[in-house]
């Protein structure tokens, strides 16, 4: 009885043993699990951002709860081995596979990003950029920051596919950002999509000192011309003459761009007026929450605790600083070919990157401190909307050389 006490009572210790060692608890123990801590705290104050300060919440949540699954240990929800090299290793996917690499698949093969522009387009109205054309050119200079970050990183030593995907910040684009890095350098898809959403968050802190140190008081207080109305016709075939345009110049950027423009013809038409409102909401959300948890499951230790996170977070600051900079110069040069009737106020050329509508708020808004009587917003929309169109052709034009 005595042997078979001792025995027993050996084997429950045992169990309890192994049991102990097998939780996630006993993982954080190890040189690898204080890594784990860390990116847990940031996951936390993420969250924090997210849910108390509103920092981009839609996206922002859905990542820092991606990353706090992937870095719990032993969770087995993300396996990075399985898509080493930037290729999906099919061979041991099945055997391996997490939840959240199955989720993965839809950011590895371009799929998310896709779709949540055409929930893009069908939330978005180019009736500003139809009636004044010349905003093409302040959207397409907002895009300068992107293409001087590239080669600033590049000095810096990062390779030319990864200098590409930390340029793409400054177009400040959540989902270009992430499609480009995706097909570039994946193994930067962590922190870059962090640094974008957050810059975009920070749109109305970061872009006003620029705009006011840029212009004069009397060029913030220039009027504009009330924009022409734009015909149902001129509508829908925008986005139809876009991209076809966009096609045949840039291949590489059809993906993006003909999703966007099937949204907005959606929108437009007015005969599928239950797709448009199905892409708006419903596949939004639905691929939103997708897109944020397996972006936030990339950001591992190994992967964001790293001197490169902190130049990649410096780095996609000044993209977003220059491209600010950039349109509000490109429209103080067109005031001077321009006749006083026609002169564009500098701040809408800020509104050039595509953080829509929220930059194109803070030009209207910097605008009212000068001038209560002066409405910016409808100006601001159309270099506000052709940023979105400019940040996916410029990531075509980087994944066409570097891709």
């Amino acid at each position: 009885m005595w042997n078979f006490l001792t025995s027993g009572s050996g084997f429950v210790w045992t169990s309890l043993q192994d049991f102990a060692q097998s939780t996630g608890l006993a993982a954080l123990g190890s040189a690898m699990g204080w890594g784990s801590i860390v990116m847990i705290g940031v996951a936390f104050l993420l969250l924090y951002l997210a849910i108390k300060h509103k920092f981009e919440p839609l996206l922002l949540l859905t990542i820092a709860f991606g990353m706090l699954l992937t870095n719990l240990p032993d969770a087995n929800l993300y396996h990075t081995e399985l898509f080493e090299g930037g290729h999906v290793h099919w061979d041991i996917f099945v055997a391996n596979a997490g939840l959240l690499d199955y989720l993965y698949l839809g950011v590895k093969l371009g799929i998310y990003p896709c779709l949540i522009f055409v929930g893009v387009g069908a939330m978005t109205d180019f009736g500003p950029l139809i009636a004044n054309p010349k905003s093409f050119l302040l959207g397409a200079a907002a895009q300068i920051g992107i293409f001087v970050t590239f080669l600033g990183a590049y000095a810096l030593g990062f390779t030319p596919a990864q200098a590409g995907s930390i340029g793409i910040i400054g177009g400040a684009d959540g989902p270009t950002a992430i499609y480009l890095t995706s097909m570039l350098s994946p193994e930067l898809l962590g922190p870059i999509a962090v640094a974008a959403y957050s810059y975009m968050a920070l749109v109305p802190v970061i872009q006003p000192p620029i705009m006011r140190a840029l212009t004069t008081k009397k060029e913030r207080a220039i009027r504009m011309r009330t924009l022409r109305p734009v015909s149902k016709v001129e509508r829908i075939l925008f986005p139809i003459v876009i991209t076809v345009i966009i096609a045949l110049l840039l291949p590489d950027a059809t993906p993006l761009v003909g999703s966007l423009m099937l949204g907005n013809l959606m929108k437009e038409c007015g005969v599928v007026d239950r797709l448009s409102k199905t892409v708006q909401n419903e596949m939004m959300n639905i691929v939103v929450i997708f897109l944020g948890l397996t972006v936030g499951a990339t950001a591992t230790a190994e992967t964001f605790l790293n001197f490169r996170t902190l130049g990649i977070l410096v780095l996609g600051v000044v993209a977003f600083g220059l491209g600010t900079a950039s349109g509000v110069l490109l429209a103080k040069l067109m005031n001077l070919f321009s006749k006083e009737e026609n002169k564009i106020n500098p701040l809408i050329g800020s509104a050039g990157v595509s953080a829509v509508p929220m930059a194109a708020r803070v030009s209207q808004i910097e605008g009212q401190k000068e001038n209560p009587s002066n409405f910016l917003l409808m100006h601001a929309m159309g270099p506000n909307v052709a940023g979105v169109v400019g940040s996916a052709v410029a990531a075509g034009i980087l994944l066409s050389f570097l891709g």
